[in-house]
């Protein structure tokens, strides 16, 4: 096992129990809505292997483009766009001059964007320019294809090689007619198109972990979105075995091999307990514990890019922690010097240079939507770059503090309240927002806009991290499966109740309010407990529980109904109990209900119904469509006409 030699504690404020009279400085000039509705100025920044360039994607006339600084004056070098209706997506550094990028499509009949699975390839300067995958790559003149190979299909980069300078690896899901097609691992060179395949998927919904030379090593796969399996492939064979292990473990999980490529670091647990981190001996099969948390499993686990050394784990019990496991790792120093020159901050190291003398970091709280730097190793020098949302002022913003309590059968659950900092913080007037999911998903000690929009005009916010929630171990997340209408709406309201006798909201004053999974909980709440609320507000929500097996996207895939049994079940009158939709008539608290036209995860039906059933009830209504978005508001303007509503909404019917 490998010796623990520190943790480093975030943030150590302790939650008061107790409400406090305690009176933040007042600011009498509103924050503006559309300083929550308008999108991160820069997103998926990144470092080229050769740390030449910093790339970046913001949005210029209502389109994606792609920024290219070069780091030496912090210049820019190019500004690569798609024209039409056509945008940037995802992105990645294939050597120290080369990008390939998704394209993506933004208008037409929906306003969220749709990728078709065309990689273009491009230099950092935007040109010399190539279609790489999807259709326009097919039939590119000059593009060489091995014999079977070619191929229309959705492409993603699995592995950008950065050490090969001509060739990258990405997966194809083939357009063959089938509804579920087996993944597909090719090797293409990044300025011909030339490619040829590695290897197929050995099951359906497949991710894969590639070695340091780029070998397609191991693979993971679900019949159910719930339980897996783990393949690797061997040397010199051909196809994939099951990977089997002295010591199975339960929800086993990949994440990156060590400097030797013998060990491979894992995260599992031997009995639904939160997740350990392990390293796996590929030669001998055997595990050796490096950490275990009582409470929650790791976030993330830090490797040095260099040395491929394990030096840090990342945890959220509930403020962030770090725990170091090597301090001969320069890394690992440096990463305790930023945390205190960055103080009350979680760090991300987002990307890393090739020879790992430089990182950009990313500083968050639950106050700062992030801020950028330029990390040099060398010199041990930190730079601002810029800062995600430069209009955010973070001392306007509102604090967010971990709870924790028993719900009614004593099991342990966790949650946040964040709390207005223009009121005294007692007897608030409250939002209860129960996260989407709900089985994976869970809170965290962020920056959360909604709950920050809401806090900016007075109302404090509950987020529980109710049984089913991820990050705590299979048996807390298994407890909450067939436990939709009951025990998860349990822990919400034993989460409120605590709140309230703790004296910081006003039991009569109330609201709750969720998105996906969390307008569900906010419309069966409200029938568990009818009098609690004052309103009830349902955002893209799933409201007909039976609807689930028949409409939507989940139900469009075998693996999607298997998980929908696990986590349903299958007794027809159970789930009608607990459907919204076929018991509105409980409902005493007035309801807005918001969604998408073209959501496809919980379908417009969903919404329809909810509708129906509380205008056949005589039950106090207001519907929002926006028919254009899907499950999430894309378009700044649509976000804003969406938060208008909800704080009008609330502004009836709380006291603010």
């Amino acid at each position: 096992m490998i010796r623990l030699l520190s943790v480093i504690v975030l943030i150590g404020t302790t939650f008061s129990a107790v409400a406090t009279q305690q009176t933040p400085p007042v600011e009498t000039t509103p924050i503006p809505v559309e300083h929550f509705s308008k999108g991160s100025e820069y997103t998926n920044v990144k470092l080229s292997p050769g740390g030449e360039y910093i790339s970046f994607i913001s949005k210029v006339e209502g389109k994606n483009i792609l920024g290219v600084l070069q780091v030496k004056d912090y210049s820019l070098l190019s500004a690569i766009r798609f024209e039409s209706n056509a945008q940037v997506g995802n992105y990645h550094w294939v050597n120290d001059e080369r990008l390939v990028i998704e394209k993506q499509y933004v208008k037409g009949w929906t306003d969220h964007p749709d990728y078709y699975g065309e990689l273009y390839s491009v230099n950092a300067n935007g040109k010399s320019g190539r279609y790489l995958a999807g259709y326009q790559g097919e039939g590119q003149t000059g593009t060489r294809i091995q014999k079977g190979t070619a191929l229309y299909g959705t492409s993603f980069v699995l592995d950008p090689l950065i050490n090969d300078e001509r060739h990258m690896l990405i997966y194809t899901y083939p357009w063959n007619g089938s509804k579920e097609p087996t993944m597909q691992i090719y090797k293409v060179n990044v300025k011909s198109g030339k490619r040829n395949m590695i290897t197929r998927a050995p099951k359906k919904n497949a991710d894969f972990l590639t070695d340091h030379e780029g070998n397609v090593r191991f693979a993971t796969a679900t019949d159910d979105f719930v339980t897996g399996e783990i393949y690797q492939k061997i040397k010199g064979k051909s196809g994939w075995q099951t990977l089997e292990l002295k010591t199975p473990l339960q929800n086993m999980r990949l994440h990156a091999l060590d400097g030797s490529g013998d060990g491979l670091y894992v995260t599992g647990s031997e009995n639904g307990e939160p997740d350990g981190l392990y390293k796996l001996s590929l030669s001998t099969q055997e595990l050796s514990l490096i950490y275990k948390d009582n409470d929650v499993s790791p976030s993330k686990i830090w490797v040095d890019p260099v040395s491929k050394k394990l030096f840090a784990i990342e945890l959220d019990p509930g403020y962030p922690t770090y725990a170091f496991t090597d301090e001969k790792v320069p890394l690992s120093t440096s990463i305790k010097s930023l945390l205190q020159s960055i103080d009350g901050h979680q760090l991300r190291l987002i990307s890393s240079t090739r020879s790992g003398d430089k990182h950009l970091v990313l500083a968050t709280n639950d106050r700062n939507p992030g801020d950028y730097y330029l990390y040099d190793q060398t010199k041990k020098k930190l730079q601002y770059l810029f800062s995600t949302r430069i209009w955010i002022d973070p001392a306007r913003m509102a604090e967010t503090k971990p709870i924790k309590f028993k719900s009614r059968d004593g099991l342990d659950i966790h949650g946040y309240l964040t709390l207005p900092n223009n009121k005294p913080h007692k007897n608030l007037p409250l939002v209860v927002m129960p996260h989407g999911g709900p089985h994976g998903p869970r809170d965290y000690w962020d920056y959360d806009t909604e709950s920050q929009l809401l806090a900016s005009r007075g109302m404090a916010v509950l987020r529980v991290n109710f049984r089913g929630s991820g990050g705590y171990g299979l048996n807390f997340e298994f407890a909450g499966h067939q436990e939709w209408g009951r025990k998860i709406q349990h822990d919400i309201l034993d989460g409120v109740d605590y709140v309230v006798e703790a004296g910081y909201a006003n039991a009569e004053n109330m609201c709750i309010m969720g998105s996906s999974f969390g307008g569900y909980s906010a419309m069966q709440s409200a029938i568990i407990a009818p009098d609690k609320f004052q309103c009830a507000i349902g955002v893209v929500g799933i409201y007909d529980l039976p609807m689930m097996f028949e409409e939507g996207d989940t139900s469009r895939v075998s693996a999607g109904i298997k998980y929908l049994k696990v986590v349903l079940g299958e007794d027809e009158k159970a789930l009608e109990q607990f459907s919204p939709a076929r018991n509105a008539d409980k409902i005493n608290a007035p309801v807005l209900i918001v969604h998408g036209g073209d959501d496809e995860r919980a379908p417009i039906e969903h919404a329809e119904a909810m509708i129906k059933a509380l205008k056949k009830a005589n039950k106090p209504y207001q519907y929002y469509l926006l028919e254009n978005e899907g499950h999430g508001f894309y378009k700044a303007e649509h976000r804003l006409a969406y938060y208008q509503t909800v704080l009008a909404f609330l502004d009836k019917h709380l006291e603010l």
